[in-house]
C-alpha cells in the first residue's frame, strides 16, 4: 500500500520536532541533527522535516511505494500525465537509499514518487544543501545514480 510524503523545510528543528510529535501522538521514527521523519499509520503518510533549506515552507510532495511492482505502477501513471520525468536510481538521499521519479506539477510543486531500498547513515553521497529544491522543471529527462534528489 502507498503512503503519502510530505517533506517540510524548518527554520528551527527542535521546536517543529516537539510540535510535529505532539500533534501525531508520537516520537519521530527516524531523528538526526538535520532532519526528522514520521511513518505514520493513521493517516498513511511519510512526513518528514529538515533545517537544509534555507525558505521555511513546504519542500515536496510525493508518493512512497511499498515495492518495486508499485513504484513501476506510479511511473506508468506518470508517463500518461505526459510531463517531464527525472529518473533516480540508487539515490542517496534523506538518509535513505532509494529509487525515485521527479516531477513538477502544474503550480511548480514537486513531487517525488519513490521506493526505499535501504537506510544510510549520512543525509545523502554528497551531503548536498536540500533534498527538495525542484531542479527538475526545465531540466531533459535523464537517469541519474547516488544523489540526493539530482543535486
Amino acid at each position: 500500500m502507498k503512503r503519502l510524503h510530505v517533506h517540510l523545510s524548518v527554520d528551527n528543528l527542535e521546536k517543529n520536532i516537539q510540535f510535529y510529535s505532539t500533534l501525531f501522538g508520537e516520537q519521530p521514527a527516524v531523528l538526526h541533527s538535520d532532519y526528522a521523519k514520521w511513518m505514520l499509520d493513521d493517516p498513511r503518510v511519510n512526513f518528514a522535516i529538515s533545517n537544509r533549506n534555507a525558505s521555511p515552507g513546504l519542500d515536496h510532495l510525493g508518493i512512497q511505494a511499498e515495492n518495486d511492482e508499485e513504484l513501476m505502477l506510479i511511473k506508468q501513471q506518470l508517463d500518461s500525465a505526459q510531463t517531464q520525468i527525472k529518473v533516480q536510481d540508487d539515490a542517496a538521499c534523506c538518509y535513505s537509499r532509494s529509487d525515485k521519479y521527479w516531477v513538477t506539477d502544474p503550480q511548480g510543486i514537486a513531487w517525488e514518487s519513490f521506493h526505499t531500498l535501504t537506510d544510510i547513515p549520512t543525509f545523502d553521497d554528497k551531503q548536498s544543501y536540500s533534498d527538495g529544491e525542484n531542479p527538475f522543471a526545465s531540466q531533459p529527462v535523464e537517469k541519474t545514480s547516488s544523489s540526493c534528489c539530482g543535486s
